[in-house]
């Protein structure tokens, strides 16, 4: 069996749990497949145990995950629980082949690697099967958004003296207490995602809108599509279920694998929401291959426009990833010069890369 059946196996294993009971949510599918990636994945008592301990969140879930373990590998690839003697090896079986039907027992050492594998590939010669497989492995991101300074400040036992607190204190007692201090707390930054939805981004804009819609259900976020026109498409992201949330937006986008004319539409951005404040202070990431249509005069302008309002300016190029890339075309060469950081956004990895970027900024 390839690669991409076996884990095909494991995610329909953790489907078969969710129907036997067993709450086990993306993250805790995520955790089993992270831990699969530092175990041997040919021995059954290592698959048995990894699932145990991700999948299963009570004592209740116990009967239910060992009924669904046998069910799904088979009863004699179950492990005994260890009682001072190391547990027998067995063998990973029983997984289904494309069909949905069980298929002969493959060698699962390399499944962690198949992973790994669909997080580097590029997008764009992603299969359909592949792509799922790319949408679940979304579903498991967990976006943290920077953090600024705020103004105010909060009681702290280090910090800058809180005169007026102290003063109060010693007003109610009659009598010096103990110096009151505080420090100045910090909030979540905006982050603003503009994303290229033209026809020479067609093979991305699917899973970015998708990274978007994750991102937008954790952090404070402004998203809008760039095209002939400009989109703005964060109420219908923050929708919870990622198939409605795709649904509504591409609804709202009437430019979709269209032309590209980034300067017009960064203009419009900036004039409608960015100047009145969605991007002062916030991590701005344009994502785009930098294709224009228009004059990258325009471009450079309304970037150098942007720079001044923003706290970070980042561009997601997916071609930057690619061996032999040069930034030649006619928008990105106009953005460069304005630019915190030019990053490749054409895997998984590449946008795990860029949640980082985005955290430290």
């Amino acid at each position: 069996m390839t690669g991409a059946g076996a884990l095909t196996g494991l995610v329909g294993f953790a489907h078969a749990l969710r129907h036997a009971g067993v709450a086990c949510g993306p993250e805790r599918v995520h955790a089993f497949v992270r831990a699969l990636d530092h175990l041997d994945l040919a021995r059954a008592d290592h698959v048995y145990w990894a699932g145990r301990l991700a999948l299963c969140a009570e004592p209740g879930d116990l009967p239910r995950y060992d009924a669904a373990f046998t069910a799904w590998f088979g009863d004699g690839d179950r492990p005994a629980p260890p009682r001072g003697r190391a547990p027998r090896p067995g063998r990973l079986a029983a997984l289904v082949d494309g069909t949905g039907r069980p298929g002969p027992a493959p060698d699962l050492r390399v499944a962690a690697s198949d992973v790994e594998v669909l997080r580097r590939k590029d997008i764009a010669d992603l299969t359909p099967a592949e792509r799922r497989h790319l949408r679940e492995l979304l579903a498991t991101l967990r976006p943290v958004p920077p953090r600024r300074r705020a103004h105010r400040r909060r009681p702290a036992r280090t910090g800058r003296l809180d005169a007026r607190r102290t003063l109060r204190g010693m007003l109610a007692t009659g009598e010096p207490v103990r110096l009151a201090r505080h420090r100045r707390t910090h909030r979540p930054r905006r982050v603003v995602l503009l994303i290229d939805v033209s026809g020479s981004m067609k093979p991305y804009a699917d899973a970015l809108l998708r990274f978007a819609h994750v991102v937008a259900r954790a952090v404070p976020v402004e998203v809008c599509t760039l095209g002939t026109r400009l989109t703005r498409v964060t109420r219908q992201l923050r929708r919870r279920d990622p198939g409605q949330a795709l649904a509504a937006a591409a609804r709202a986008v009437p430019d979709h694998e269209g032309g590209t004319r980034l300067g017009e539409t960064l203009k419009a951005f900036l004039d409608r929401w960015g100047q009145r404040g969605a991007a002062r202070g916030a991590v701005v990431v344009i994502c785009s291959d930098g294709w224009e249509r228009g004059d990258p005069a325009l471009l450079a302008a309304q970037l150098a426009r942007l720079r001044r309002l923003a706290h970070r300016v980042l561009w997601v190029n997916p071609h930057a990833g690619h061996d032999g890339y040069r930034p030649v075309q006619s928008g990105i060469a106009a953005a460069l010069p304005h630019l915190d950081r030019l990053l490749a956004g054409h895997s998984l990895e590449t946008l795990h890369a860029l949640l980082e970027e985005v955290r430290l900024a």
